[in-house]
């Protein structure tokens, strides 16, 4: 049964759906247990931007969280956090990773310095590879500087995650763009392989009248002109078009617009997500400029549109208004310049087999008075940086890769992130980045041991039957008043030590799995009689494949509480509880399990 370990992985909800597969389970059961460097250590280790996620990631891991099925998932990403603020470097505490191996004798160059690249870079130079970051702008950090407004991250905490990565020994080159500065062709010379991580960073337009009108501004390149600390006049009237996570920040931000046209900000981060992701974050960011009436129009119902519940939440909470199911048909302008936008109902966004398709009733048309439009409809690549010679290009105008390895069809040029996928989350971008670095390691002769450290724990079962767990809904991640959300504190603030142990306890430790030696099993049926929620039940084996004999022993997973009283009362000990260190989990574990309130045998 343990041959095939993976299983372990699937097994976890978490663990399986975090791209850089982070085993949250494991570091929010020791944080309920109090071993809070241990939980860190668990975070940490597969995530090189940990205290940046622990502000911003999208937390694909408390969608995919079991306890949601019960009440509501476990606020991952907020426990993140208060583990970060205690160990990570941004505290100055820098001796939690280990130094890199000895050098060896490739050199690796990164083209672009956001989180797939330097995620890539640092992975690399742990294997002892000498590693240069090529960044086209002034400062590290890619689009992480220039889409995510400070009120939901701090500077300081992006600079520590970088400055981490950089003290390893990364060689950094900034103000060198691809194209101009340096062409493919030389760093094809120059260094033995190449990882192109140039982000999506120009915005996709309208191709409407008065789409080119004075007012209409695409999302992402109206992020960065404010988070770079430029003003932008938006009036008291803003529109923002599009349905998703982006529009939400550019709107909240604009509201705080002398904040960041005085010049002493740090450059925001963009959390790279889908191209219809932008919207939302455009609308509040529009908001914090100055204007005083800011609506999100998007073709979508709000049960369709793709923002993050959370993100749209908060944007209603600053007094934010949404128009769903309208879509433009024209931009309206006197003398030059928006006042306002004509548009259409739309009778559904997608067909029967949920493929983008919109239809219009094209008689019901309203025109919505707006002093600036804010398209937030997509983000594009600029592929002619690559050159006549750079590697294909796939059907999405993207860098073709292939999606496991990260190669592209130029021999030791690897590419990730938001230039070969298109915009997509954070942590997706840092998954990225790690792929591409563990394929370039292979490439030059790497151990797969050096990579995924792989091994099965055998843990002491432990019983929760006293435990309250099950009784107390999800802590509220603490946030700033409303009224008090000017300037640039950030709005989500972090869990106190009793908020975090209590929101932790609530884990239904699904990183544990029940473990069955089916040569010692003699079908007695004890567990299932002993299971105190009934998921153990014995069933004839034809039930579950076709035409065999016997019985099987099924359990389910979804509701197991691994309080353990099936394996203390199985008379040949043919069950067990174990934990699978696996990808992304620190080899520390094995040693310490005692410390998620498992000891080991």
């Amino acid at each position: 049964m343990l041959d095939d370990l993976s299983y372990y992985d699937r097994n976890i909800p978490c663990l399986a759906a975090c791209p850089v597969h982070t085993n949250a389970g494991m570091y929010v059961a020791a944080i309920a247990d109090g071993d809070d460097e241990l939980a860190y250590l668990t975070a940490r280790l597969p995530n090189p931007f940990s205290s940046v996620c622990g502000r911003v990631c999208a937390a694909p891991c408390e969608d995919a969280c079991r306890r949601g099925a019960i009440d509501r998932p476990i606020a991952i990403r907020a426990l993140k956090r208060f583990l970060t603020e205690q160990f990570g470097p941004e505290t100055g505490r820098n001796g939690v990773t280990a130094p890199p191996a000895p050098d060896r004798p490739e050199s690796i160059g990164i083209v672009g310095g956001g989180p797939a690249g330097m995620a890539c870079a640092h992975d690399l130079r742990m294997l002892g590879y000498a590693v240069t970051v090529y960044e086209a702008t002034d400062r590290l950090g890619g689009a992480m500087w220039l889409g995510i407004p400070e009120y939901r991250l701090d500077r300081s905490v992006l600079q520590a995650d970088i400055d981490a990565i950089v003290d390893l020994g990364v060689e950094v080159k900034l103000n060198t763009r691809l194209g101009s500065d340096v062409t493919l062709a030389q760093l094809r010379e120059h260094h033995d392989a190449v990882f192109l991580g140039i982000g999506a960073t120009l915005g996709r337009g309208l191709d409407i009248e008065g789409g080119d009108a004075d007012g209409v501004f695409k999302a992402i390149e109206f992020l960065i002109n404010m988070n770079r600390g430029f003003s932008v006049d938006v009036g008291e009237r803003v529109l923002v078009i599009g349905g998703g996570d982006v529009a939400m920040d550019a709107a909240r931000t604009a509201l705080r617009a002398s904040d960041y046209a005085d010049g002493t900000i740090p450059e925001p981060d963009v959390e790279q997500r889908s191209t219809m992701t932008e919207a939302i974050d455009v609308a509040r960011t529009a908001t914090r400029a100055g204007a005083r009436d800011v609506t999100v129009m998007s073709l979508e119902a709000r049960d369709e549109m793709p923002a993050h519940d959370f993100e749209v939440e908060e944007a209603e909470h600053e007094g934010i208004t949404f128009v769903p199911r309208r879509g433009p048909i024209r931009i309206v302008t006197e003398n030059g310049r928006v006042i306002g936008v004509e548009t259409k109902r739309v009778v559904s966004v997608f067909d029967a087999d949920r493929r983008f398709a919109p239809v219009f009733d094209e008689a019901d048309r309203t025109v919505i008075p707006a002093d600036t439009v804010i398209l937030a409809i997509g983000q594009a690549i600029d592929l002619d940086a690559l050159g006549e010679d750079g590697p294909a290009v796939s059907p999405r105008r993207t860098i073709g890769i292939d999606d496991a390895s990260g190669r592209t069809s130029l021999a030791a040029v690897w590419a990730g992130g938001d230039a070969a996928k298109g915009p997509r989350t954070l942590i997706d971008a840092v998954a990225d980045g790690r792929r591409a670095a563990a394929d370039i390691h292979r490439t030059f002769g790497g151990r797969e041991s050096e990579l995924t450290p792989a091994s099965f724990v055998g843990l002491e079962q432990f019983h929760r039957l006293t435990d309250e767990y099950d009784r107390h809904d999800r802590v509220a991640v603490p946030t700033l008043e409303t009224g008090r959300r000017m300037g640039l504190a950030e709005v989500e603030l972090g869990f106190t030590e009793q908020q975090a142990r209590c929101e932790a306890a609530r884990c239904l430790r699904c990183f544990a799995n029940i473990v069955l030696d089916v040569q010692r099993c003699v079908l007695c049926a004890l567990c299932a009689d002993v299971c105190p929620v009934d998921v153990i039940s014995l069933v004839p084996a034809a039930e579950i494949v076709a035409d065999a004999e016997g019985t099987a022993l099924l359990i389910d997973e979804e509701r197991c509480i691994r309080c353990g009283l099936c394996i203390e009362r199985c008379p040949p000990d043919a069950l067990s509880m174990g934990v699978w260190a696996g990808v992304g989990v620190p080899a520390a574990t094995e040693s310490v399990p005692v410390s998620v309130g498992v000891p080991a045998r």
